[in-house]
């Protein structure tokens, strides 16, 4: 279904440029095609360079040519490509007037789908930078090459998602066969319908507080043996001969490599092979070296700071881990509690407490890798002396420290068996309990955030640094099309369906529901139903569906 709705949506974009330009369809998606589906790019483009520059930059032909015709006393036309006179009825011209055999159309054509050239297949003549007709390439190449045409529409159709910065393929693996699209900040964080989370600007799992690039950063950081090498240059010495990484296993300062080597472990210089209780042979190193050792100082220190913001880090993406698979756990109690005689019958707040604790606890987690480049020498070190940098970086661990505090908290009353309590009276008091400590969570994860944009990253001169923007009722799931809508906005959503594919692949596209706040990104999600749609709701489905 989803070919029919991107039709529609690149026909919206086409539509708009043909009115504007007085173009052609097929012209205008080769304008938008060059100038990546973004039309006020395009028009801003039009102003500056001038009908005629631009046009001839992309491939575009401004005057409509006529077909050229035999004179009517010849049947036949000489095709400059293979040499042969061919009937008129089997020869095409494009728009700049060249005119070729269908043949030799058929096979330029052929080749430059092959090669992944459908979006702009340009004339055969020599120097002729013309885009072909959409319609002609279609009807040459399908008349021989059925699969040919087909893979040329999907192509041309689906460059509205490979070339749409605001439009972007699920990064799921095994790929689910979705494509999202938000309206307005393409630096936001958006759930699949298949159910994975991710950063809809670099396609990496969602990591706000943590920028983009210091997300992957730290990732390699993580992944490959960079704190291998600086455990190898904080506890090992090389050897002076075959320059291998010696440990030393003894408190005898004079070490011997395996190959024979012996030198000194206090400054790594060559000696002799014997010592007494005050001094080694051919050998006095009592000067102090200070470039040596201040570079193992700063290599000791750097791992010391990494292995603290990584342990944090590890602790509360495992407790997140561990958390989000106590949803059945909240179902039970809630079940357990509704089953029961209690005064109080509306229990929610036990569902958003959990809601609450899963978003506080992600945010938590990412906010240490963003501490350790925020106040380390990777991106700050130019932009801020080092008291203001200590003065900062001390203000943000406090507003860490109480949203770890409250956060625990929050797991620790939510993790007691309310649903056992006998007195309903001590049943209100962890209700009041779960709704202060979300309130305060939540004002603590959103100063956090307005901390981190306005404070530290707002102040950079030479670097730019974009996060994500917080979303208090978790990250936006993209749901179904909404056809229509009641006054109060409360109608289910129904799902709006399209023709099949000419391959016979159907697509389906979905909007977001828009219950949140006015300034949360509308979400469009296509998918090809080759990959069945899971029929069990994520945690945090459930979880939105439940603080809607």
């Amino acid at each position: 279904m989803g070919l029919k709705v991107i039709t529609r949506e690149s026909l919206w974009a086409a539509q708009t440029v043909m009115e504007l330009l007085s173009v052609r369809e097929h012209h205008a998606r080769t304008l938008l095609i060059h100038y990546r589906w973004d039309v006020e790019k395009l028009i801003t483009a039009y102003f500056e360079k001038g009908e005629s520059r631009m046009f001839t930059q992309v491939g575009v032909t401004r005057d409509e040519l006529l077909v050229v015709t035999p004179p009517e006393s010849s049947s036949t036309l000489l095709c400059h490509i293979c040499t042969d006179d061919v009937s008129v009825n089997a020869v095409s011209t494009m728009d700049c007037g060249h005119c070729f055999c269908n043949t030799c159309w058929t096979e330029h054509f052929v080749v430059k789908i092959n090669e992944g050239q459908s979006k702009r297949i340009r004339c055969m003549a020599h120097e002729c930078n013309t885009v072909c007709d959409e319609a002609i390439v279609r009807s040459l190449v399908g008349t021989r090459h059925l699969d040919l045409a087909e893979k040329f529409d999907r192509i041309l159709l689906e460059s509205y998602i490979e070339d749409n910065k605001l439009v972007k393929w699920c990064p799921s693996t095994p790929h689910c066969g979705n494509a999202i699209q938000v309206e307005n900040d393409e630096f936001c964080e958006v759930e699949c319908s298949c159910g994975l989370q991710f950063c809809f600007s670099c396609s990496s799992e969602a990591h706000s507080p943590c920028s983009c690039s210091m997300w992957q950063l730290w990732t390699q950081k993580c992944r490959d043996e960079s704190e291998t090498v600086n455990w190898i240059t904080v506890n090992t010495m090389p050897c002076p001969k075959c320059h291998k990484a010696v440990e030393k296993n003894g408190g005898c300062n004079l070490v011997r490599c395996v190959c024979g080597q012996s030198f000194c472990w206090l400054c790594g210089e060559a000696t002799g092979y014997s010592h007494s209780w005050d001094s080694i042979e051919d050998h006095s190193c009592g000067r102090y070296k200070e470039d040596t050792n201040k570079k193992a100082e700063h290599a000791k220190r750097n791992l010391y700071r990494y292995v603290h913001y990584y342990n944090r880090y590890k602790a509360h993406t495992d407790s997140f881990k561990q958390e989000s698979q106590l949803w059945e756990m909240i179902e039970d109690k809630v079940s357990n509690l509704q089953a029961r005689d209690l005064k109080l019958r509306d229990f929610s707040w036990v569902a958003n407490g959990f809601c609450r604790l899963l978003t506080s606890r992600r945010a938590l987690s990412y906010s240490y890798p963003f501490a350790f480049y925020a106040f380390g020498d990777d991106f700050c070190e130019d932009e801020m002396t080092e008291k203001e940098s200590g003065l900062k970086r001390h203000f943000f661990e406090d507003q860490q420290q109480q949203l770890e505090s409250n956060v625990e908290k929050l797991s620790e009353i939510l993790e007691e068996p309310i649903d056992e309590y006998a007195d309903e009276e001590q049943v209100r008091r962890i209700r009041i309990q779960v709704i202060d400590l979300s309130v305060i969570a939540d004002s603590l994860c959103r100063r956090m955030y307005e901390c981190i944009e306005n404070d530290l990253l707002g102040s950079l001169q030479y670097t730019v640094q974009i996060i994500a923007p917080y979303q208090s009722k978790g990250i936006e799931k993209a749901g179904e099309l909404a056809v229509g809508r009641s006054s109060q906005g409360n109608d289910k959503e129904k799902c709006h369906k399209a023709a099949d594919w000419s391959s016979g692949d159907a697509m389906e596209i979905s909007q977001a529901s828009t219950s949140g706040t006015s300034d949360e990104s509308r979400l469009l999600s296509w998918k090809r139903p080759r990959h069945e749609r899971s029929s069990s709701g994520s945690v945090s489905e459930l979880c939105s569906q439940l603080l809607c």
